[in-house]
């Protein structure tokens, strides 16, 4: 019996540590640029004195404080982005996310998964891969800490209680790219 809780205690911490880290080991990989903020972050962002009688500053305030991590992560390089949509391959294979939308043009495509929240316009975590942007950044002069960057592929992952009518905001005010397309995904729940 201790050998059978011992080794379902094993499978579930390595199903949870894959789960929450699948996309760390970008990080710190040469060629690729992260962000990553946690609930801390966002708590601390939330308690910044503004005008709460703005309706719109309290809708951001509230969307804010529901949001537990994002992470973001671009690279240019070929041989990083082949990495980054072979491990978005695993990772929806091995999750309850569901495609939300998915948007190709030429090369580009844009693909929005979501795992279902409390409602229809809720969900707990976001997880959207965009791939083949090299062609649209390429001579743009994307300045990235200091370093001109083409940018060929980008994962944003969102975790937390998401108002899909409510996230292009927060993209939109943090610059995060693809905030265009998740601003279409929030109209299409509509």
């Amino acid at each position: 019996m201790k050998k059978a809780i011992l080794i379902v205690a094993v499978v579930m911490t390595s199903v949870m540590s894959y789960g929450q880290s699948i996309f760390d080991q970008f990080e710190d990989m040469d060629g690729v640029t992260s962000v990553v903020v946690n609930s801390k972050m966002f708590s601390m962002l939330a308690n910044i004195n503004i005008n709460t009688d703005d309706a719109e500053s309290q809708a951001y305030i509230d969307m804010i404080k529901k949001i537990t991590s994002l992470k973001v992560l671009t690279t240019g390089e070929s041989s990083v982005s082949a990495l980054m949509a072979a491990d978005v391959t695993s990772y929806l294979k091995s999750s309850k996310l569901e495609e939300l939308m998915r948007i190709k043009d030429g090369d580009q495509t844009v693909k929005i998964y979501v795992k279902e929240g409390k409602d229809e316009n809720h969900v707990k975590e976001l997880l959207m891969f965009i791939n083949g942007l090299k062609e649209l950044t390429a001579g743009q002069d994307i300045n990235i800490n200091g370093k001109k960057r083409d940018i060929e592929t980008v994962i944003v992952s969102l975790t937390g209680d998401i108002d899909l009518r409510q996230i292009s905001k927060l993209t939109d005010k943090m610059n995060v790219p693809g905030g265009k397309h998740l601003k279409k995904a929030g109209e299409n729940k509509n």
